[in-house]
């Protein structure tokens, strides 16, 4: 297959031949790429341009283009495809990938789509696959797997995987079940192909196999897909009756979209979004934050109008609420940071007060160091007095301890309240951090400069 190189002339090319009309050549110049190069070409199109090529190209490829695109750009197309072509897609389809693109349409065209698929089983399965929700194994499984029964013998267990993996892009695993499909084990390809023919898989599978339940949350699945380094791993329902598996690869796309989402809570955006999403969309997800961030910061203008007469008598500490700020919010994020992933890895160990009293000792060692280099540069750069010096130093430890202890102690109560932590996380975390760190600071102040 030639390296694919998207340069503007390439595109160019492209977009001339679709104004043409020229078929023949713009099929023979696109039928040696990868359907994901081919992707990346339709993002560079309209959509008009985009669909013209989806309508031109076999069903085999452009299926798999479809599930490469960013949801608002595939939802554009689909717009442009009626629903019998939709249903030409889907049936080239695994049924994870045809019912997550089918769940993106309204509910006239979704029963339109169904109706289309000429694959009588193939559309059953999607409808049982529409039933769960998204982020449980259920929602992540395909339908698409070799099983094999107890009670049949290795030759006749080799006739029927032929037949069952035509309908089976990529075989991982080979699953045994029981009369009534019950998972029961799975089958080493090395033992079915040296056991004799009459033996049954009975006397020759591996009882030993990890499974997930339908109802099974994807971040779970994740998690134990991790573990233990597997490719797939069967889906069972509640009577253990056998009903899918879940590969890596989709595993891999949910890991990358909740990376996605908790970075955009984290930056304080509410809402997943993406870059041509309109204005309207981007600011309901971004406002909420940044009203947060403004009534914190009102909170914070308040804190030092209360302190007017200590900054009438030393009205360079003013100078550095900044400073204040800045390092409050840096710890806070810093710690709330660390702690999120080790929620999100289940690597967090120890109970919460030797979590926070780790963090106190840490903020201690950086607020000594940090608060020691403010202290000379104060005094000697900035000429503060004595007592002004310490008195920052003093705010300095001080601040960096309290806003260690916020950054860990929230992700872990919002956690164990089953509020996803990484909301803790940015503008929640430096809001706090800056008006509890000021108020430390004015306080200090007072205190040592004798207010």
């Amino acid at each position: 297959m030639m390296q694919f190189q998207l340069t503007d002339e390439f595109i160019e090319q492209v977009e001339q031949l679709i104004a043409n009309n020229d078929d023949e050549t713009l099929t023979s110049l696109l039928e040696e790429f990868h359907f994901a190069d081919i992707a990346e070409l339709l993002h560079e199109l309209n959509t008009d341009e985009a669909t013209y090529i989806v309508k031109l190209l076999d069903s085999e490829v452009t299926s798999e283009v479809l599930i490469e695109l960013d949801d608002d750009y595939r939802e554009r197309i689909l717009d442009n495809l009626t629903p019998s072509e939709i249903a030409d897609e889907l049936d080239e389809m695994d049924t994870d990938d045809a019912a997550d693109i089918i769940a993106e349409l309204d509910d006239d065209v979704q029963k339109q789509v169904i109706g289309h698929i000429e694959d009588e089983e193939h559309a059953a399965d999607i409808v049982d696959l529409l039933r769960y929700d998204e982020d449980t194994a259920g929602g992540l499984m395909a339908k698409e797997l070799v099983r094999v029964k107890e009670s049949w013998t290795v030759a006749g267990c080799v006739r029927e995987m032929r037949r069952q993996a035509e309908n089976v892009t990529r075989v991982h695993s080979i699953y045994v079940t029981d009369k009534h499909g019950k998972l029961k084990g799975r089958l080493s390809l090395k033992d079915l192909l040296t056991a004799p023919g009459r033996a049954h898989i009975s006397e020759v599978y591996i009882p030993k196999v990890d499974y997930v339940n339908v109802h099974t949350e994807a971040e779970d699945v994740a998690r134990i897909m991790q573990k233990y380094d597997l490719e797939a791993i069967p889906v069972v329902d509640d009577n253990g009756i056998l009903v899918g598996r879940i590969t890596i690869d989709d595993i891999v796309d949910f890991i990358k979209e909740e990376a996605e989402k908790d970075y955009q809570m984290a930056a304080g955006i509410s809402q997943d979004v993406e870059a041509d999403d309109g204005v309207f969309k981007q600011t309901r997800a971004r406002l909420p934050w940044l009203l947060i961030g403004m009534f914190g910061g009102l909170g914070a203008a308040s804190i030092i109008s209360g302190f007017q007469e200590i900054l009438e008598s030393f009205p360079r500490i003013l100078i550095f609420v900044p400073l204040i700020q800045a390092t409050a919010g840096n710890v806070g994020v810093q710690s709330s940071a660390i702690v999120v992933q080790g929620l999100a890895n289940n690597t967090l160990k120890g109970n919460i007060l030797a979590r926070l009293f780790k963090e106190s000792g840490l903020a201690l060692v950086n607020g000594c160091s940090i608060a020691l280099i403010v202290l000379l540069i104060s005094h000697f750069v900035f000429h503060t007095s004595y007592l002004e010096s310490i008195s920052i130093g003093a705010a300095l430890i001080s601040v960096i301890l309290l806003a260690a202890l916020i950054g860990t102690f929230i992700p872990i109560i919002l956690d164990k309240r089953g509020i996803d932590p990484a909301v803790a996380t940015g503008p929640f975390i430096t809001t706090s951090n800056d008006i509890f760190g000021i108020l430390t600071y004015f306080l200090i102040a007072k205190l040592i400069l004798g207010f």
